[in-house]
């Protein structure tokens, strides 16, 4: 079966887009012109467009729809009011994640949420099958396009689209730009000051445009999913099927503080609660190398007597910090510490690394 693409399709292939696959979607990895280490410095230090509308959207609409989503997914939508968004996560009766995704409270009986591209129709299904006579929870995946603007100059390129910019980190505004309306919120996946635009497919292509035009000032650069994965992995950042998936739990991931603890229901309760109380039996750390060769996912890491003590979850070469990093979970029954040396087998051969808590770059979401 031939991929999906993007309503922006035409306009990554015309600005010479490297396509790969990715969850079912053709989507651009890097642009010409410069690749992943340009695209990557572009938001660290300046601008950067992506295309992320393989993302999944969906509604939850109805009497109570939040109360409902609320009993269902791990944080406590408590927490927020309208206008304010939550990253929270789907899980199993066994406690291991469906799906983290992003949830945009609009209000008591309307809501929004945003699954990543392989398990969108997956959560939606699940939340259409548990709700309610009067909610309705309708898939919008084909219907809405996801563009993010992420870096130091973010702001700058908002505003020049006449678009509103000066919002708290995890809220969201409606507002008209680029001869389109659309959702601005304050979010994204790469650790700088950013935001990701949420738009109708069918004016997407105007939208991509004009931000283009807009942030030329700002020296706005396309960026492809190869620099959003090296940005994310400096940030700790979990990519389900990595970090998190159906036998990845929260807690072991790290997670846990988009768990509502205090909530009398969600799915997944019970085992996640036994999990917490117990300890788990692995933990999610980061490796730090100290050249460039890279740990890479699935590879095996040895304690200081050689034995097998975990294993790489994600891996790349950091562009900032010019050194491989990784994500990995290891054994808790190792005693592994913050500043542990210990190795990845590659390939048979040792790559040295040093145990550390992520971030491994500081991070300027404010």
């Amino acid at each position: 079966m031939s991929p999906l693409t993007s309503p922006l399709h035409d306009r990554h292939v015309a600005a010479g887009a490297k396509l790969a696959d990715f969850s079912g979607w053709s989507m651009p990895i890097e642009y010409a012109g410069g690749g992943v280490l340009a695209e990557h410095a572009a938001v660290r230090e300046g601008v950067g467009l992506f295309d992320v509308s393989h993302l999944g959207t969906g509604t939850v609409r109805g009497p109570g729809a939040a109360e409902f989503v609320n009993r269902c997914l791990t944080n406590d939508l408590g927490r927020i009011g309208p206008g304010q968004a939550q990253y929270t996560l789907c899980c199993q009766d066994d406690g291991g994640v469906v799906d983290d995704l992003i949830v945009y409270l609009h209000g008591p009986d309307d809501v929004l949420l945003v699954p990543n591209a392989a398990n969108a129709a997956e959560v939606l299904g699940r939340l259409a099958d548990a709700a309610p006579s009067g909610i309705t929870v309708e898939n919008r995946h084909a219907d809405v396009a996801v563009l993010a603007v992420q870096g130091p100059r973010a702001l700058q390129v908002l505003e020049l689209l006449g678009l509103p910019g000066e919002l708290a980190y995890m809220s969201f505004v409606t507002g008209t730009g680029g001869g389109a309306e659309v959702t601005v919120c304050r979010t994204g996946y790469t650790g700088e000051h950013g935001y990701e635009l949420l738009v109708a497919a069918d004016r997407a292509a105007e939208m991509w445009d004009a931000l283009l035009e807009a942030g030329e000032p700002e020296g706005i650069r396309l960026c492809g999913l190869g620099a959003r994965d090296t940005l994310r992995t400096e940030m700790g950042y979990p990519l389900h099927g990595h970090e998190l998936s159906r036998e990845i739990s929260p807690v072991q991931a790290r997670a846990g503080w988009a768990v509502g603890w205090k909530k009398p229901a969600f799915w997944g309760r019970e085992a996640l609660l036994a999990e917490k109380e117990a300890g788990p039996a692995r933990l999610l750390w980061g490796l730090k190398a100290g050249g460039r060769q890279s740990p890479r996912p699935g590879m095996s890491v040895l304690g200081p007597d050689g034995a097998v003590i975990g294993s790489v979850t994600s891996g790349t070469f950091s562009p900032s910090l010019r050194v491989g990093i990784g994500l990995a979970l290891l054994d808790t029954a190792s005693g592994v510490a913050e500043g542990d040396e210990l190795s990845v087998d590659v390939r048979g051969r040792v790559l040295p690394v040093e145990v550390v808590k992520p971030p491994f770059v500081e991070s300027h979401v404010r």
